[in-house]
């Protein structure tokens, strides 16, 4: 059953009717193993079918803002007043200074926009997780899989070999993430990662890594040269041992991926950088700034609104951190489920974007809309949805084209 929300660009086909445990179980088979968490169902049996035209617009506007935000990071790049500004811990200037930049258009092969597009089919960005993306089965495998079931067609299928040239160029020996084995989307997402790379990859764990005299080791004494890591770079200037990791990559002994520089584009303080750069009329010529000015939202490292405006980490990351405030600047809402890194990272200030509505069998949610960016193109969409500030607790929805 189809039904649209007064012209919506997003049309929802309800599938909760069907049965839910042979679901699950076959999406369990194809690598997407947290459907249901506990008691919690993660994923909504439904489709979010968006128009077509919506989706090319999307796409369009990734691969420009992709340009833009790599073309701010070349600007940034050695300027230490500009890395504090951006929130970068101190402790990874140097690396970030030595380490050379890569190419247009790849200082980060793997990461994810996340965006709000409204029923009425306007598009913001929010911020871009150019560091460590999740989500990456729930788009890569489970969203064709849902979509192909109800017969929608879904523009994620590139996903998995758009990944496997992104790492034969870099050649990772190790994937890790933390609690690997144990932590059910972390530990699925890097194996799944490894299996779509086609590349013989060793899975670990970040907390049995050692540093020996800037030689990186597993559990085993293994010696790491090359890893993907699913660990924020930032912790590195708060963990035990960050430091040792950080001298490892500048003494070239530890090529990590996504490299160094993705923390750049990882700061939501390089989307304020941006905004200010086109208010002042300076790096971008005329395509770019209207660009930026369709698709980025006013964004600040000061609280200048009087109102209607967000806060935000600039390493915030699953919804910690995000306060909402409302017309009279008054705080409407604050994210009480992620870690709030506020307390360790300066903050962005930034005007309000309407999120679509959508009517599931549970409730009316808001539709966040994630587009993955994997070796410099715009591949794969993922839909999650929940209460205002999209975070922990919300659900994974698979979003495919009319």
């Amino acid at each position: 059953m189809m039904h649209s929300q007064s012209q919506s660009v997003f049309e929802i086909l309800d599938q909760s009717a069907l049965e839910r445990s042979p679901r699950v179980a076959q999406l369990q088979e194809l690598g997407f193993t947290w459907a249901d968490l506990g008691e919690e169902e993660y994923w909504l049996d439904a489709v979010a079918v968006m128009s077509e035209q919506t989706y090319k617009e999307l796409e369009e506007a990734s691969s420009k803002l992709w340009l833009i935000l790599d073309k701010a990071v070349r600007y940034v790049h050695r300027k230490h007043d500009l890395y504090e500004l951006l929130g970068i811990p101190p402790v990874l200037w140097e690396m970030l200074d030595e380490c050379p930049l890569p190419a247009q258009g790849f200082i980060s092969r793997y990461a994810r926009f996340d965006f709000a597009v409204s029923d009425a089919g306007v598009i913001k960005l929010l911020e871009l997780n150019a560091d460590t993306p999740t989500g990456y089965v729930e788009a890569s495998i489970a969203t064709p899989w849902i979509c192909q079931q109800a017969g929608i067609s879904s523009p994620n299928t590139a996903m998995q070999e758009l990944l496997a040239a992104a790492w034969r160029e870099e050649r990772p020996d190790t994937a890790a993430c933390v609690a690997y084995g144990s932590h059910l989307e972390d530990s699925g997402t890097i194996e799944a990662l490894v299996k779509h790379s086609g590349l013989d990859i060793q899975c670990v764990d970040c907390l049995d890594l050692w540093v020996d005299n800037g030689i990186v080791k597993d559990g085993d004494s293994r010696i790491i040269e090359r890893m993907f890591a699913l660990y924020p770079k930032e912790w590195m200037a708060v963990d035990e041992g960050g430091d040792a990791l950080a001298f490892a990559v500048e003494q070239g002994h530890l090529q990590l991926f996504n490299g160094p520089h993705s923390i750049l584009l990882q700061s939501k303080g390089l989307i304020a950088a941006v905004w200010g750069m086109y208010e002042l009329g300076l790096l971008f010529d005329e395509e770019e700034r209207a660009a930026i000015s369709s698709y980025i939202l006013p964004t600040y490292n000061k609280p200048v609104f009087s109102g209607n405006f967000v806060s935000k980490s600039v390493f915030g990351r699953e919804g910690g951190s995000v306060r909402l405030f409302d017309e009279r600047g008054a705080l409407e809402l604050q994210d009480e489920e992620g870690f709030d890194s506020s307390v360790l990272f300066p903050c962005v200030y930034q005007k309000r974007a309407e999120l679509a509505r959508i009517q599931t069998s549970e409730a009316e949610l808001h539709l966040l809309t994630g587009m993955f960016v994997i070796n410099g193109t715009p591949c794969g969409l993922l839909g999650r949805a929940g209460g205002l500030i999209t975070g922990n607790a919300s659900h994974f929805i698979a979003v495919g084209v009319r």
